[in-house]
């Protein structure tokens, strides 16, 4: 099915880890520290967003007068208290590894780095691919398309010979931005 392309680049909270529970519940461990209340609906449109991003809009909707970097550094913290002992491969991850040593593979994630390298390793993932880009790897994060054409520049595959696999609409927009196809693995 994926044949006609020359690299695979998959998303990685949500759409080949299951991380999703354990960053909501570290920004209610955070968020209550503080007495703040967030918007699970507008947190689920923020998917894909770097963490800084998602704080900022916890502190507008709160009418907060916190530092955004402060706070998503807090719930990174947070986050690297429990991911390890939480989280696992989602389906998708049997696509990579049936196509493992046949395509060059990338993670473009809104995770920090040290997260995304960190779960990967201790899951055993790591050595699938062949580049993680992470939020703290591009100055435009998604919607922009920067993420995924770092991740094509890495495999040292063109752009448009490229796949994304995505579950956010941030995602999936930053897909189309870089010139890829993009599967919605929402859908699947």
């Amino acid at each position: 099915m994926y044949e006609r392309y020359e690299g695979l680049i998959f998303d990685m909270d949500g759409t080949i880890l299951d991380t999703e529970p354990t960053h909501r519940k570290a920004w209610n461990t955070v968020l209550s520290g503080y007495g703040l209340r967030f918007d699970m609906d507008a947190m689920i449109a923020l998917n894909g967003s770097p963490t800084w991003r998602i704080a900022q809009a916890i502190i507008e909707l709160n009418q907060a007068d916190l530092d955004p970097h402060q706070l998503a550094r807090e719930k990174t913290d947070a986050v690297k208290a429990m991911l390890l002992d939480t989280v696992q491969p989602l389906p998708l991850i049997e696509v990579v590894k049936a196509w493992h040593g046949r395509r060059p593979m990338a993670v473009g994630t809104g995770s920090e780095s040290a997260i995304a390298e960190a779960l990967l390793a201790h899951l055993n993932l790591r050595h699938y691919f062949s580049a993680v880009v992470a939020a703290d790897h591009v100055k435009n994060h998604k919607p922009a398309p920067d993420t995924f054409l770092l991740c094509a520049e890495r495999m040292g595959v063109a752009a448009e010979k490229c796949v994304v696999f995505e579950d956010a609409d941030f995602g999936l927009q930053a897909a189309r931005l870089a010139g890829m196809d993009a599967v919605d693995v929402r859908l699947l």
